[in-house]
């Protein structure tokens, strides 16, 4: 036992320290952005009185700009080798939405800033997500994304903590809560410019003469569009976290304790994913596959059923299990898959795809949820993720498995 716990330490402390910078980064831009989002939903339904539909609309919109954005941003690091300036560059865009967010008077306000932030989110995440592999040998990279994971989602806890403190400090003051954000948001952006070096082998797509033609994407061996078409299946079977928030709304929960929901289900979140990552680099990723799946449909299922804020936060715990046991696995099948020089461009695709299959999600929870009510959307979740979870359990690979 002992043998195994020094085998775990060592591991962990032998990730170079450019790992830990980049979620150092995350950590403090997640405080930022989760400190906003906790409150956002509940801001826009009843501070601006925008309906539930439109909230996924606008959630799923966000989101899927993000991932087509990834999609030239993941393309053109490849081509220029300069993964650290994008990323700078994406971070940066999303340093500077923050301000918007209490100074919005209208929903036009909110979705504008929604849009430039995850525009920002969408240049910065395939080429940082390359930077990983390309700073750590390849039999660590399920223990390096889970370690970038797991402090993104400290921060992600951090940020709705934060929330709940400063709600009661300001007297439930939205606003005025929403004002803190913009300070660890720069922060981030800091310890991105002064924290991270970029080692020369992240430059291996320079010789690329297109950095946007399709014939780089018909290079991706068959195996990456497997991973990519499970991701989409894994992402059609949940939606927004907004939807968590205004659940826990929805069952009398208090304006200034609703991003306790956040809170739960990062703590899960960041507990699980080093952990799970270090297991992705010890055994067949099958198996974790439908461990996830079977936690998201009993997440939605203990969701729809809940009648209290307790039984919420149960639902938000298994819901941050299925984060992560299945968000740095994704991650590192893909850098797994990809060729190297084609990298930033498989992380872009990858988050095309899983983008589009939020917007869905989210479009169609928002509407549920209008016309049938809360209990639906979350029905309908389980009911999706229960169709995926047979189908990657019914699949039998004759060669590699996945």
């Amino acid at each position: 036992m002992r043998t195994g716990n020094g085998k775990s330490r060592n591991r962990f402390n032998a990730l170079p320290p450019g790992i830990w910078a980049l979620g150092g980064v995350s950590l403090l831009m997640d405080i930022s952005s989760e400190l906003i989002h906790s409150l956002l939903p509940v801001f826009m339904a009843t501070t601006l009185g925008v309906s539930m539909t439109a909230i996924g609309i606008i959630e799923g919109i966000a989101e899927a700009s993000a991932a087509i954005t990834k999609v030239f941003s993941g393309t053109i690091s490849d081509y220029l080798g300069k993964r650290k300036l994008l990323a700078v560059i994406g971070y940066g865009l999303g340093a500077v939405t923050k301000p918007v967010f209490p100074l919005a008077a209208t929903i036009g306000w909110v979705f504008g800033a929604r849009f430039v932030d995850r525009i920002g989110k969408g240049i910065r995440g395939a080429p940082r997500d390359a930077l990983v592999a390309d700073i750590v040998p390849g039999d660590q990279r399920g223990a390096a994304y889970g370690l970038r994971q797991a402090l993104d989602s400290v921060g992600a806890f951090l940020g709705p903590l934060c929330a709940v403190a400063l709600m009661a400090w300001f007297a439930n003051n939205i606003r005025a809560v929403l004002w803190v954000a913009v300070i660890p948001a720069f922060m981030a952006v800091g310890l991105l410019v002064f924290g991270v070096r970029e080692p020369d082998k992240a430059k291996t797509g320079a010789g690329l003469r297109n950095p946007v033609s399709l014939n780089i994407a018909r290079r991706l061996p068959a195996r990456y569009w497997l991973i990519v078409l499970l991701g989409a299946v894994f992402t059609l079977a949940r939606f927004s976290e907004a939807f968590l928030v205004l659940r826990a709304q929805s069952v009398g929960l208090a304006l200034g304790y609703v991003p306790l929901m956040m809170v739960v289900m990062n703590v899960v979140y960041a507990a699980s994913a080093y952990p799970a990552g270090i297991l992705a680099d010890r055994v067949n990723s099958r198996p974790l596959l439908i461990l996830g799946l079977a936690v998201l449909v009993v997440a939605d299922v203990v969701l729809a059923a809940a009648a209290s804020p307790l039984v919420t936060f149960i639902g938000a715990a298994l819901w941050g299990l299925h984060m992560g046991l299945t968000q740095g696995l994704f991650a590192k099948l893909v850098a797994d898959t990809a060729p190297s020089a084609l990298r930033g461009t498989a992380f872009g695709i990858f988050n095309l795809v899983t983008g589009i299959a939020l917007l869905m999600a989210s479009v169609i929870a928002g509407v549920l949820w209008s016309v049938w009510g809360a209990s639906a959307t979350f029905i309908a979740g389980a009911a999706f993720a229960a169709f995926a979870l047979m189908g990657v359990t019914l699949y039998r690979r004759t060669s590699q498995p996945v």
